[in-house]
């Protein structure tokens, strides 16, 4: 069956965080249920929908910005009593909107995600988890990275209580206690957890997880062991995932997967016989959806998919049709109530103008009193920048409450920036003069009228770090602009990984001196992304990483006095050895500096880099051909002339040229690798080769991978 579904905007409250958003058990089976919505300017509003109208049940005083908002109750009963968490405070509303439950927790950190569960209480902060039973701390721990998200197998069905923690180093950890019972490694960051048909499956262990690179996937968390169901891989390079519910939208009894993305995209996906999740609708909007439900709420008897945007907007897609079939006495009827409608949106809007008015009035005159250094135009800026591991290029994402007007872009290292197809901004460059003002990039996106999200791809060079600026210019009245800024790595294309091949032939990097496990750890933070600024418990740590424009890897030991450093790449080593000596020497630490260079690494990492450079090469050589190619069958009328590989090149043009002027500089950037490789192998020998680089330069200009290796170990 096809899903139709269609869109109708409720209400808008201020900008709202992950998880923020549930519907109300309804009282009878397919009746409305009421809407409650936590924001940013701490205000609960619960609210449900009468003649197409939102019609308000409470809402509550500003406050602390809510953070998560979750449905609980005694077990085995309606889930009906709200409960939030702003700050380090949990709070308690009844459905009618009393408060009956405050509860300070003394967190040092703020509460980022909530489970509820009767009695049970599970928080974690940045780092730490806490799990409560009647207010009453009764088990705690302190993660080794961040944890973004918290859930519970569900006590009424299981004779144990499992907590699951997402944690931004790519592990689920399932706890017992205070204690973690074992890890499931996942194949991105966890952003979100979820209970599979909302109660743990058949089984009750089944967790869904979701990525901040938009994979999705079901593991059933047993006693012993993980046991992983399916996952399914963003293929469509579509955005994060931020919130899943489990309702049955498709009518046919069994529980459907609706999921919510960063980049507006809202999915559903039924189950095939083998279990098998199946894409079965999907539909854009303008902006990230933060929560998402299943339920009843514009009219009875028509199921919808609720979800709640960034900026706010509570909108419904429903099963209910647009166009109802009528007869001649009832088109009467809808007309008079669409001219109900257009009246009453009329005066709402000349109230809202007047109201703008009045505020812009008192804005100026504050603005113009003796105070005026305090009056601001607040605006949130979401943002999210993150590596790709299937490019090896940034995503920076900024979405704002209100239309952007625009963005400036400020690097003061050398980065490439990428086309990205759903990006509608002009981009115009300003000429930079990195030798005087450190400038190597300037650059300025201008958006469309209603332009609230926008997305650019960066792609830098390791060896090269320094800061990245976005300037960020909403379209709103007076003019303000905020300023965020992105620190680009030393080794900014590695990403954390849970393995390696140690059979590859390894470069190693050895540092022994007077420094602290955290003073290492600081350096470790300073080259690598991925690492968690908190240095982990014990006295030892170890973590892998891989080269995501190459496929080389790297292994990363240090304790207290010492840091090991393993690669099979030597540019990796030397860029290490240089950066983490000239940390030790802003902090006037002596380094004894030990490195073994293994000559078997170089031919190998030149293999890892010959199918990529003979692609781009070929590539090259097509895009050239092209034009010369078109205007031959031009003269000639036709293409039959030509050899097939001609033509297939003919054909293929439009693809060619795109995937072309989709990555430029591709070339020069293995080109740049090749000839850091060959500078930095003789460097650890003690000779300096630059004068040879022009002679390499023309080996790689006529590529032959053998001539290449031969030059190598010439040299």
């Amino acid at each position: 069956m096809d899903l139709v579904l269609n869109r109708a905007d409720y209400l808008q409250v201020g900008v709202t965080s992950q998880k923020t958003m549930k519907l109300l058990p309804a009282s009878k089976s397919r009746t409305t249920q009421k809407v409650v919505i936590g924001d940013h300017d701490g205000v609960v509003t619960c609210f449900g929908m009468r003649k197409g109208e939102a019609v308000a049940v409470f809402k509550t005083l500003p406050g602390q910005k809510i953070a998560r908002l979750e449905l609980g109750g005694a077990l085995n009963t309606p889930q009906e009593k709200i409960f939030i968490a702003a700050g380090s405070e949990i709070r308690g509303f009844t459905k009618r909107g009393k408060q009956f439950l405050s509860f300070e927790t003394n967190l040092t950190e703020c509460i980022k995600a909530m489970h509820v569960s009767g009695s049970d209480l599970f928080l974690s902060a940045s780092y730490i988890y806490n799990h409560y039973r009647d207010c009453k701390d009764q088990h705690y721990y302190l993660s080794g990275d961040k944890i973004n998200d918290v859930t519970c197998l569900p006590v009424e069905r299981l004779p144990r209580i499992t907590p699951v923690l997402a944690c931004q180093d790519r592990v689920l950890r399932v706890l017992q206690g205070s204690d973690v019972m074992y890890e499931v490694e996942v194949p991105g960051p966890p952003s979100v957890l979820a209970l599979h048909n909302g109660n743990g499956g058949d089984s009750g262990e089944d967790v869904l997880f979701g990525t901040s690179d938009g994979k999705l996937g079901l593991t059933q968390v047993t006693t012993s062991k993980p046991i992983h169901k399916w996952e399914i891989r963003n293929e469509k390079k579509r955005g994060g995932i931020l919130c899943i519910d489990s309702f049955d939208i498709m009518g046919d009894g069994v529980k459907d997967l609706l999921v919510g993305r960063d980049d507006g995209m809202v999915e559903v996906y039924s189950f095939d016989d083998a279990n098998e999740p199946v894409l079965q609708f999907d539909q854009m909007l303008s902006e990230s959806v933060t929560s998402i439900q299943g339920g009843c709420v514009g009219k009875d008897s028509y199921d919808e998919i609720v979800v709640a945007t960034y900026s706010g907007w509570i909108t419904g897609l429903t099963t209910e049709p647009i166009h109802k079939e009528s007869g001649p006495g009832e088109e009467l009827k809808i007309n008079q109530e669409m001219q109900n409608k257009i009246a009453s949106l009329r005066s709402e809007l000349e109230h809202l103008q007047y109201k703008v008015l009045q505020e812009r009035e008192n804005y100026q005159q504050a603005s113009q009193s003796s105070r005026a250094k305090t009056a601001v135009s607040a605006i949130s800026v979401n943002d999210k920048f993150t590596l790709n591991k299937d490019d090896a290029s940034y995503s920076l994402i900024l979405e704002v409450q209100t239309a952007i007007d625009n963005v400036l872009i400020q690097s003061n290292v050398p980065i490439d920036l990428l086309d990205v197809d759903k990006n509608s901004a002009v981009v115009s460059f300003s000429s930079c003069d990195s030798e005087s003002n450190d400038n190597f990039l300037l650059a300025t996106y201008r958006c469309q009228a209603n332009t609230t999200r926008l997305e650019l791809k960066i792609r830098s060079i390791e060896g090269q770090y320094g800061t990245l600026q976005a300037y960020v210019t909403p379209r709103v009245q007076p003019k303000i602009c905020q300023v965020h800024q992105y620190d680009i790595k030393p080794l900014s294309l590695h990403q954390r990984t849970h393995f390696i091949d140690h059979n590859r032939p390894m470069n190693i990097l050895t540092l022994t001196g007077q420094f602290s496990f955290a003073e290492v750890h600081s350096w470790v933070v300073f080259c690598l992304p991925e690492v968690p600024e908190k240095p982990p418990a014990g006295e030892c740590i170890t973590f892998y990483f891989q080269n995501t424009f190459l496929d080389t890897q790297l292994e990363s030991t240090y304790r207290k006095g010492e840091g090991v450093f393993k690669s099979d790449n030597i540019s990796t080593i030397s860029i290490l050895k240089d950066v983490l000596s000239k940390e030790a020497t802003k902090r006037k630490i002596n380094l004894n500096i030990l490195y073994e260079i293994n000559e078997v690494s170089v031919k190998h990492t030149l293999k890892l880099i010959h199918p990529k450079l003979e692609y781009q090469l070929l590539l090259a050589k097509k895009v050239q051909l092209i034009d010369a190619l078109k205007e031959l069958q031009v003269h000639e009328g036709n293409t039959n002339f030509l050899i097939p590989e001609y033509r297939s090149i003919l054909e293929e043009a439009d693809h060619l040229q795109e995937e072309y002027k989709k990555q430029p500089a591709h070339l020069e950037r293995l080109y740049g690798m090749i000839t850091d490789l060959f500078i930095d192998k003789f460097k650890f020998k003690g000779t300096n080769v630059k004068t040879k680089v022009p002679l390499l330069l023309e080996i790689l200009d006529s590529y032959d991978q053998n001539a290449l290796i031969a030059f190598f170990d010439a040299a």
